[in-house]
C-alpha cells in the first residue's frame, strides 16, 4: 500500500464517520516540535468535527476541523511521522511508514462501538465506575459491589487523573525486567496502591514500589493493607526524603506534596538515580517567597497574598526549567487536588538526555536573578548545569 491509498482509506472512514480515536506518534526528527498527535470526533454546534490534539514539550493545543480539512491536514502531519494507531467503530488499524515512507497497514476486526460525539462528553475514566477494585474497596473509596461513595468522589477523580498520568508514562518505562518505583511522602497512599494496581494488575508489569513516609502509625496501616491485598511487591517504609540513600538506580519517582525544599530534594535524588520518569505534586513553598527581591516587581509583591501565590508559581518554572537543563522533558500540568486548593500543579518530567537549547541557560540565569533566587535544587543540581553555578 502507498501513501495516497492509505490517505484515501483513511479518509473514507471518517467520511462514514466511523472514527473512534486516534494517535499518531514516533516524530522522524527528535527536533520535531509536535511529539504527539491525538484525533477524535467532536459535535460543534451539531457539525461533526475531528478534533486534533497535538502534544508539543510544554504545551497541548487544539483545533476541531471538518472532514474535507482533516484530509489535508493529515496529508501534511504523515510526512513527519512514522506510526499511528486508528481505532474505528468496527475495526483496529496500525501503521507504520518506513524511511522511505513505505506503508505497513495493519487492520484487525474488533468489538463493534460506537464513536462518542459530545463535545463536553461525560468524563471516561481508567477507572470506572461500578466495577470493584478490591484496593479501592479496602481504602473506602468504595462500596463492595464497585459504587463509589458519594463523600468519596473527589478522591476517585484524583485517583483517575493520577492514573491517567501513569498510563501515559507506560512508553518511558522498561519492559524486560523490574520497574523499581518510588514514592516519597506517600501518606495514606491512595494513589501509591492505584499506581501499583494499575502497572501490576491491569498492564502486567513486573515491578517493585516502595512508598515512603514520615508517619509511623500511617505507614503500618498501609502495610497491613497490601498484605491483605497481596501486593507482594509493594512495601511500605517508615524514612525521610533526606535520609533515603537506598537505592542506586529508579525508573520512576513519585513525590506528592512533599512541603517546601522537600520536594526538591525528591527530584535532585530523582534526577541521581537517572529515573525515566518523575512525577511531582508540590505543596507549600517557602524557599523563594523568603528570598525574592525585585523592585520593578513591586506593585505586585507588595500584597502577602500575590506574593505567595507567585513566589508558588515561579518556583514551580523553576523546577522545571531546571530539570530542562538536565536531560527531561518537562511540563506543569494541572492537577485534580482533593482538598481544592490552589496548590494542583503536576510537574511531569521523562528523561530524553536532550541538550538545553541555544540561550537556554542563559534566560533561566536571566530569571533567578531578577528574583534574586538562590534556588536549593540548583545547588543540589549544579554538577550537571551546562555552566558551573555557585553556591
Amino acid at each position: 500500500m502507498d501513501l495516497q491509498m492509505m490517505h484515501t482509506q483513511l479518509i473514507e472512514r471518517f467520511e462514514r464517520h466511523e472514527l473512534v480515536s486516534a494517535t499518531i506518534s514516533q516524530p522522524r526528527l527528535k527536533s520535531q516540535e509536535v511529539k504527539r498527535i491525538k484525533l477524535k470526533p467532536v459535535t460543534i454546534k451539531n457539525d461533526y468535527r475531528i478534533q486534533f490534539e497535538y502534544q508539543h514539550e510544554h504545551v497541548l493545543k487544539h483545533e476541531n476541523l471538518s472532514v474535507e480539512e482533516a484530509a489535508v491536514k493529515l496529508e501534511t502531519i504523515f510526512a513527519d511521522f512514522r506510526q499511528a494507531l486508528f481505532l474505528f467503530t468496527e475495526e483496529k488499524i496500525q501503521i507504520q511508514l518506513s524511511k522511505k515512507f513505505k506503508v505497513s497497514w495493519k487492520a484487525d476486526r474488533t468489538e463493534a462501538k460506537a464513536a462518542e460525539l459530545s463535545h463536553n462528553r461525560k468524563k471516561q475514566y481508567l477507572l470506572e465506575d461500578g466495577i470493584p477494585y478490591p484496593f479501592l474497596v479496602r481504602l473506602g473509596v468504595q462500596s463492595p459491589d464497585g459504587k463509589v461513595k458519594k463523600q468519596k468522589y473527589d478522591k476517585f477523580r484524583q485517583i483517575n487523573r493520577f492514573i491517567e498520568f501513569i498510563d501515559d508514562a507506560l512508553e518511558h518505562l522498561p519492559k524486560d525486567r523490574t520497574v523499581r518505583i518510588l514514592d516519597f511522602g506517600s501518606g495514606k497512599s491512595y494513589l501509591t496502591f492505584a499506581l501499583y494496581h494499575y502497572l501490576r494488575e491491569e498492564k502486567g508489569l513486573d515491578l517493585r514500589v516502595t512508598g515512603l513516609d514520615l508517619k509511623k502509625e500511617v505507614i503500618e496501616e498501609c502495610q497491613e493493607i497490601a498484605k491483605d491485598l497481596q501486593y507482594d511487591q509493594l512495601e511500605f517504609l517508615v524514612g525521610d526524603i533526606n535520609d533515603y540513600n537506598e537505592e542506586s538506580a529508579v525508573d520512576m519517582v513519585v513525590t506528592l506534596h512533599a512541603c517546601d525544599t522537600a520536594t526538591d530534594m525528591a527530584l535532585s535524588r530523582a534526577v541521581k538515580w537517572k529515573a525515566s520518569v518523575i512525577l511531582s505534586v508540590p505543596c507549600c513553598q517557602h524557599e523563594l517567597n523568603s528570598q525574592i527581591a525585585a523592585p520593578e516587581m513591586g506593585l505586585m509583591l507588595q500584597h502577602g497574598l500575590i506574593k505567595e501565590r507567585f513566589s508558588a508559581l515561579a518556583t514551580d518554572s523553576i523546577r522545571a526549567e531546571l530539570l530542562s537543563l538536565v536531560g527531561y522533558e518537562t511540563q506543569l500540568m494541572e492537577f485534580i487536588d482533593l482538598e481544592n486548593t490552589p496548590k494542583n500543579i503536576l510537574i511531569r518530567a521523562y528523561k530524553t538526555e536532550k541538550k538545553p537549547a541555544a540561550g537556554q541557560f542563559e534566560r533561566y540565569n536571566a530569571f533567578t536573578q531578577l528574583l534574586a533566587a538562590k534556588p536549593f535544587l540548583e545547588n543540589e543540581l549544579k554538577h550537571l548545569l551546562p555552566n558551573p553555578v555557585s553556591s
